[in-house]
Parts: C-alpha cells; sequence; structure tokens
C-alpha cells in the first residue's frame, strides 16, 4: 500500500527579505522557521530545503542499508549517518556527500563498503536525487 507523506510551508516577502514556516502535517511534530540567509549564510536557528533533505537522505540510506545488511544475515548494531547536502547560490545543490559509521558484527571492511555503495544507489530518496552527486565515505567503528 502507498503512503502519502504531507507538509506545507507558508512564506511571507520577497526571496531575501521574507520569512516562512515550514510545518510538517502528517506527523506533526512541529513547525520550523526558514528563511534566505538561513539557507545561504548560517542557519541562525532557522532551517532550509537542504537540511530537510538531508534529514530525508540521512534516514533514508540508513533504513536501506539496515535492510541490506539484515537481510544478508549481519544485522547492524548501529549507524551513524550524517548527509551534506552543499547548496550554492546562483547554482542551487551541487552534491550531496554521505558518511556513514557502523557496528556490524560479523562483517569486514570491504563488505560493509560494498553494502554502503548498494544502499546510495538503490536507496529511494538517492534514486529521487538522481540529478545530484552524490558521494560517499563508510567505515566500520
Amino acid at each position: 500500500m502507498a503512503t502519502n507523506r504531507t507538509a506545507h510551508t507558508v512564506w511571507q516577502g520577497s526571496l531575501t527579505e521574507g520569512s516562512g514556516t515550514v510545518t510538517f502535517d502528517s506527523s506533526g511534530i512541529g513547525d520550523y522557521p526558514v528563511s534566505w540567509p538561513s539557507r545561504a549564510e548560517q542557519a541562525n536557528g532557522k532551517t532550509s530545503p537542504e537540511e530537510l533533505i538531508a534529514g530525508a537522505h540521512s534516514s533514508c540510506f540508513s533504513m536501506a542499508l539496515s535492510h541490506a545488511l539484515t537481510g544478508a544475515g549481519t544485522p547492524p548494531t548501529r549507524l551513524e549517518t550524517k548527509a551534506e547536502v552543499t547548496f550554492q547560490p546562483g547554482e542551487g545543490i551541487t552534491g550531496i556527500h554521505l558518511t556513514v559509521r557502523g557496528e556490524v558484527p560479523g562483517l569486514d571492511e570491504e563488505g560493509f563498503v560494498a553494502a554502503a555503495e548498494d544502499a546510495k544507489k538503490n536507496c529511494p530518496v538517492s534514486q529521487a536525487l538522481t540529478g545530484t552527486t552524490i558521494t560517499l565515505s563508510a567505515e566500520l567503528a
């Protein structure tokens, strides 16, 4: 069965002078302020589309990697994934770098890196972002 998740943003004002609020409707986890300066300069307590993408990508990748490792008979005890989304004003999103560190009993470094590369390629968020260069660093703890 397919699922739908929704969020909405209310924006007021021009791009550089205005601001908005992102609301996560499906989960109800809250409202988060967003602005151009938080996107192109310093976050200063506000989020950005790139931070939201980073959250989506790091969690999706972690789920895909956990599923693949478990299916291969080496379930992880812990995965810590960071997604760094680079935004260049005037160009857009220029890349995403995933860094994962895992605790996976019974798996060597080579097997972990191979599983991580596969998860990078096949997680649904990576597939949705195929127009962006996605790189990966993976290591066992």
